[in-house]
């Protein structure tokens, strides 16, 4: 892949560890010729010391999502790094425990509205908060797991999955004009951080390895990171409003 992001400037979000999508992401995309800037929230020394293992240390700004200081200030700390976006990353979902494992009955709305929050409208506010950076030809991408069924664990994650597939198609209708496009990468179940704390995350470990036509490497995120980048790239001009699996094939297998 080599070029293919030649001369690209890129926001990635959501690096905790090296097992994180987007530190896949983040080195792909370096590695095909992008700059790269990360963005961390609440483990910052952690997330910098992650960020010295890409193949260029990458600078990071700290960016909490539902902090309308940060998303006001974010452009004039990127163009500290770099003169301007030509893509974003948006690799970031959070939801309390209440929400997830079974509990879809019993979830208050106030922890139902933090997923939400972070995991759905975060989408829109990023896109607009780097509005000033990107010019036309640009690219947003976020990450999902695939929201058009109802997934046992999952509950109200997956209600916020469904929403950011509904906020990336409005996305693409809106800053259609602009040049911008909008697409969703939904990646079969890996190994990070954010799956270790969904209860009963082994169930959808089991289903993909055993089901999808491809195989499937619960512990390999660079699939999913190559899509990332693809959408990123100049190859995808006129695809927008898209949700593209890369999952192994499971979302096209019946039970």
């Amino acid at each position: 892949m080599s070029g293919l992001l030649a001369g690209k400037r890129l926001l990635v979000t959501g690096v905790i560890t090296d097992a994180s999508i987007a530190f896949s992401v983040a080195k792909v995309a370096q590695e095909s010729g992008a700059t790269v800037v990360l963005t961390g929230f609440g483990r910052m020394s952690l997330v910098e010391r992650i960020a010295k293992r890409l193949p260029t240390p990458a600078p990071v700004i700290e960016l909490d999502v539902t902090s309308d200081e940060h998303l006001a200030s974010l452009p004039d700390r990127v163009r500290e790094h770099v003169d301007g976006l030509d893509g974003i990353v948006h690799s970031i979902a959070f939801g309390p425990q209440s929400v997830l494992g079974g509990e879809f009955l019993t979830a208050g709305w106030e922890d139902v509205s933090k997923a939400l929050q972070v995991s759905t409208y975060s989408y829109k506010s990023l896109a607009t908060a780097c509005l000033p950076l990107m010019t036309k030809g640009g690219s947003i991408v976020g990450l999902t797991f695939d929201a058009t069924l109802a997934w046992p664990v999952y509950d109200w994650m997956g209600v916020a999955k469904a929403g950011l597939e509904s906020a990336s198609r409005y996305l693409a209708l809106h800053l259609g004009p602009r040049g911008i496009r909008s697409n969703l990468v939904s990646a079969g179940p890996l190994r990070t951080m954010a799956a270790r704390s969904i209860p009963g995350f082994e169930q959808f470990e089991k289903a993909w390895v055993e089901r999808s036509p491809l195989g499937w490497d619960l512990d390999d995120a660079e699939p999913a990171a190559r899509a990332v980048c693809a959408l990123l790239s100049d190859w995808f001009p006129a695809t927008s409003g898209e949700v593209i699996h890369v999952d192994g094939g499971f979302h096209a297998i019946g039970t």
